[in-house]
């Protein structure tokens, strides 16, 4: 069943630079031996010399380098440094994709931040979209961040496939289970959820559903009119207030 869940694209057609935006192009090695690619794209320093990162998890088609437009205004109109890796199997990085995997991945892209220089002072966001949601939401378990946000969260991948295929028992044949509804609720650091309320690939529900389930202080953004491929865009000014409001509250 990992091919209806997965989609990896192993060609990178554009990086950061093609975008304007300064990066590290940062290799990791995963606790299990398998080496993981990201782009690290800093943010000017703070008066004071804080900074916040945002480690972002990316959805389950394609890589890197189809979030580059994505990259570039989150990095201007947020003014944070952004961290983001594809998962093993995806663009450069190595390996084969699971759920144990990614969470294995995730752990990996903490310490790299964790190691950076400015650590003592580095506040750390996990930014999760999609399948990232998911991803995002064990690593919160396991390793609690500043905040985290979640946009286009689902259930659980058994909850999807009632969604997408309603009278057939698809759920009980998937492995796969990246259940973020079971584990929300252990979960205690501020939470901000986003989901467009056309949202054609995870039902708009299943958002609301978790957010319900989730801890305080949470917060959650209704995108307006935003499918799942479009929430920065037709979110414009509003979505990024959000997510910049949510940021300046951890403070």
């Amino acid at each position: 069943m990992k091919d209806f869940i997965f989609f990896p694209e192993p060609l990178i057609s554009t990086t950061p630079k093609s975008a304007g935006l300064a990066f590290d192009d940062v290799y990791v090695m995963t606790s299990d031996g398998v080496r993981i690619n990201g782009w690290y794209v800093p943010a000017p320093p703070t008066a004071d010399g804080s900074t916040v990162t945002l480690l972002w998890f990316h959805g389950n088609a394609g890589n890197l380098s189809d979030r580059v437009h994505q990259l570039r205004q989150l990095h201007d109109r947020l003014g944070v440094d952004i961290f983001m890796i594809d998962y093993r199997e995806y663009g450069r990085s190595e390996g084969e994709v699971s759920e144990a995997g990614t969470y294995l991945d995730a752990e990996a892209a903490l310490a790299s931040v964790r190691g950076r220089p400015g650590g003592s002072t580095r506040r750390i966001v996990y930014y999760g979209q999609s399948l990232g949601s998911a991803v995002a939401v064990e690593l919160a378990r396991r390793s609690p961040p500043d905040g985290l946000i979640l946009e286009a969260p689902f259930l659980s991948i058994q909850a999807m496939a009632k969604a997408v295929v309603p009278l057939l028992p698809v759920g009980a044949l998937v492995s796969t289970k990246y259940d973020s509804l079971s584990k929300i609720g252990a979960i205690h650091v501020p939470l901000l959820i986003l989901h467009g309320d056309q949202d054609e690939v995870v039902p708009y529900a299943q958002g609301r559903r978790l957010f319900a389930a989730a801890n305080e202080p949470k917060r959650f953004f209704t995108i307006v009119g935003a499918h799942h491929n479009d929430t920065y865009v037709t979110g414009g000014s509003a979505y990024f207030d959000a997510l910049r409001t949510f940021l300046a509250s951890l403070q």
